[in-house]
């Protein structure tokens, strides 16, 4: 079990104290949570309890009225989503964002973009340092179709796909910035057992393989308490427990959120 407390060693994210309103309605009140260079680390709670609006905050969507987010020991809290990006903060969202028109290789190097570093001259006649990126992002590209298994489908348009291959490649665009931190928003949502079985084994393979620190938003609480390192339970915006999968499951709090009475 992973020690999350990180103690003498700087968080790779710290969320400070955070609170977040629409109107009158607080979505998030007073969150704080630190996540470190390794695990998986998972973030539960009922329907509205204010867990995608923790990704929206970390990813720039949203402006928290108060507290700050850290990341890799740089305040992002007001940086834009795609200064984010950069930094190296990943993302999959619940409903599937990719350019159905375009390929599986397609879609990973879109997602290569952002770290092409040549002039307008160099990419319209396609040569010196756009020759050698495009090689070396291609390489980037092909190792994530083999670590996802996903050979057979590189070259087909990504609207043909069934939907659990298209959260596979969802995944792998995500993998292909080569991020610091993977944040994947309701992985499993909509599969059938035998995907979920894959996404989960790909998810342990990240953070093991891979050594990169996954910070995961899942209602299949037998995925969760199997895989997460430690968990956090919110309900109505308020962070109510935090904990490893053993101390998670027996916390009255959360037995009560979710089931609506003691137990």
């Amino acid at each position: 079990m992973k020690d999350w407390a990180h103690k003498g060693e700087q968080a790779l994210l710290r969320f400070q104290d955070i609170s977040l309103s629409f109107g009158r309605v607080g979505a998030l009140v007073g969150i704080s949570f630190e996540i470190g260079n390794e695990g998986i680390f998972a973030i539960i709670g009922p329907n509205g309890a204010g867990k995608t609006c923790i990704f929206n905050v970390i990813n720039g969507f949203y402006r928290p009225q108060k507290g700050r987010v850290y990341f890799d020991g740089r305040d992002i809290t007001r940086l834009g989503s795609a200064k984010i990006a950069r930094l190296g903060v990943a993302r999959t969202f619940q409903n599937i964002e990719l350019y159905t028109g375009l390929t599986t290789v397609e879609n990973l190097m879109a997602a290569r973009h952002m770290l092409f570093k040549d002039t307008i001259v160099e990419g319209a006649f396609y040569f010196g340092r756009t020759l050698k990126q495009e090689v070396a992002h291609r390489r980037v590209v092909e190792e994530v179709i083999d670590f996802l298994e996903i050979e057979k489908i590189r070259k087909v348009e990504v609207g043909l796909l069934p939907y659990g291959l298209r959260k596979l490649v969802e995944l792998g665009r995500a993998l292909a910035m080569e991020p610091k931190l993977l944040l994947l928003d309701e992985p499993m949502a909509g599969m059938n057992m035998e995907e979920k079985e894959d996404i989960a084994r790909f998810i342990v393979d990240i953070s093991e393989e891979k050594k990169i620190p996954v910070l995961l938003v899942e209602h299949e609480m037998d995925v969760v308490m199997d895989i997460a390192d430690n968990i956090i339970v919110l309900d109505f915006g308020t962070k109510i427990a935090e904990g490893p999968p053993e101390e998670i499951m027996t916390n009255q709090s959360v037995i009560k959120a979710y089931l609506g009475y003691d137990a």
